[in-house]
């Protein structure tokens, strides 16, 4: 799985995943009377010109996307926020922190113009920004032909920037949270990096070497709150993930790790309890910039 490290506008802009660790800036100060490359929302904005409003969360992307995969990403975004579809967010606090931290999911057609983008954009990390490609969205849906990555990127954005800011003692990517500390028991025990190997009977066994703690708690939610909604039971998925997570239908969560079962079927937090298709039924969002 593509690591959910949230994105870092460098050479090439990496996420921290599945969300990940804020890093340091770097100033290019350039010799010769060399104007340092420019940064911040302006930067993006003119490299992304093509944008839409979800309750007031951005998506931005370049002029060359499939605008129905940009659209098919805003309705699961907006059916992720709003699940019953009322027009009303399932919880304000969440979203105000995305809107307030500036939360942004960035689309390109596919992962290799990364490195262009942001040669655009200079140095630095952005811990509010997420990156999703169009080659690996499936507006018709997951099927043998590919997953509908739109489920994924867009959740780790939802969740680092939102719910483990908003409750940190339940949500947070750090060790005991109470997600955090449902995921050391999926993993066999706490590790802060990944393990030479993982311990019998771990059903979470993540193994990207570059995703440290908290982009393991992000991509843990991500596997368990899709797998409860029935985005991973097609036929054919199991064997894709199963060497990362074993969980990946509604009954093995519930049964098999009964503490992220309890935490994300809490009504309290208003998140998803039917997985986005892609078809938001209370509005149609356009593309502003084209």
């Amino acid at each position: 799985m593509k690591q959910p490290t949230l994105l870092a506008l460098a050479t090439a802009l990496v996420l921290a995943g599945c969300n990940g660790s804020s890093g340091n800036s770097n100033n290019n100060t350039g010799s010769g009377g060399t104007t340092p490359p420019t940064t911040g929302e302006s930067a993006l904005e003119k490299a992304l010109p093509l944008s839409i409003d979800v309750f007031g969360v951005t998506i931005r992307a370049t002029a060359n996307i499939d605008r129905t995969k940009m659209l098919h990403a805003a309705q699961v975004m907006a059916q992720y926020l709003d699940n019953d579809e009322n027009g009303l967010v399932d919880n304000e606090a969440v979203v105000e922190k995305l809107v307030a931290s500036k939360a942004t999911l960035v689309m390109l057609p596919k992962e290799s113009d990364m490195e262009a983008l942001g040669d655009k954009l200079g140095d630095g990390k952005q811990d509010n920004i997420q990156d999703l490609y169009g080659s690996e969205v499936y507006p018709g849906g997951s099927s043998a032909a590919g997953f509908d990555a739109s489920l994924e990127e867009v959740l780790h954005l939802i969740t680092h920037v939102g719910y483990a800011q908003v409750y940190p003692k339940i949500f947070g990517e750090k060790p005991e949270s109470q997600i955090a500390d449902a995921m050391d028991q999926a993993r066999g025990g706490r590790f802060t990096s990944i393990p030479a190997k993982y311990p019998e009977g771990a059903w979470y066994t993540y193994d990207d070497s570059t995703c440290d703690y908290s982009c393991m708690v992000t991509e843990y939610t991500y596997w368990a709150l899709t797998s409860l909604l029935g985005g991973q039971a097609y036929e054919g998925r199991l064997e894709e993930i199963a060497h990362e997570w074993k969980l990946n239908t509604p009954e093995k969560v519930k049964l098999g790790d009964p503490a992220v079962y309890t935490l994300l079927t809490n009504g309290e937090y208003g998140l998803a309890t039917k997985l986005p298709n892609g078809n938001y039924s209370y509005k149609t969002f356009t593309i502003q910039g084209g």
